[in-house]
């Protein structure tokens, strides 16, 4: 993960301009009745789901951040693992409308969105790493991953801060975490 953290630019955040109404999500870019929510929840279900009014409300999902087990869809957020504001921080505060839409419903990496237990979701909101990390530490190296992946796949930036704690990491409890490099393509 260290060799992945060269190619992010450390820079500081523009932490104004960020609206979360600029940023069009859950929609339904295939047009099959399921928006990005529904997706990511019918993708990441362990099990069989139960659907109804066209609805995921019941399956299988074991939440990243805290371990838990989840069968109850409303129990779920779709997480921006990089969050929209962070996103916008970072360097997603210079892109079109339509960027910030890819972005916000991008279900070509399963690195970006993940289904996650509400309270650990919103515990988390836009923090970064150097602000936030999950409560299950044996998910730490993953998050960080993911974190990293999404990062350098869409050209953004890290704060000095960021960067620090996933170097950290990297050097010391995620030494033998490998990221396969297509996983960084978009």
């Amino acid at each position: 993960m260290a060799d992945l953290l060269t190619l992010i630019t450390v820079a500081a955040e523009v932490t104004d301009g960020y609206d979360r109404d600029d940023w069009k999500h859950w929609t339904d870019a295939d047009r099959d009745g399921q928006d990005t929510r529904q997706e990511v929840l019918d993708a990441e279900s362990l099990a069989a789901t139960v659907v109804a009014n066209r609805r995921i409300r019941q399956g299988l999902w074991r939440s990243l951040y805290d371990g838990q087990q989840i069968t109850d869809a409303g129990q779920l957020d779709i997480d921006h693992v990089v969050a929209l504001g962070e996103a916008h921080e970072s360097g997603g505060w210079a892109w079109d409308a339509s960027t910030r839409e890819l972005y916000a419903n991008d279900l070509t990496n399963p690195d970006h969105l993940i289904a996650v237990s509400r309270g650990t979701n919103r515990s988390k909101g836009k923090r970064d790493p150097a602000e936030w990390l999950p409560p299950d530490t044996a998910s730490w190296c993953q998050y960080l991953a993911l974190w990293t992946i999404v990062k350098v796949r869409w050209g953004l930036t890290m704060d000095q801060a960021e960067y620090n704690r996933i170097l950290q990491e990297a050097n010391s409890s995620c030494t033998t975490l490998r990221v396969d490099p297509a996983r960084i393509e978009r």
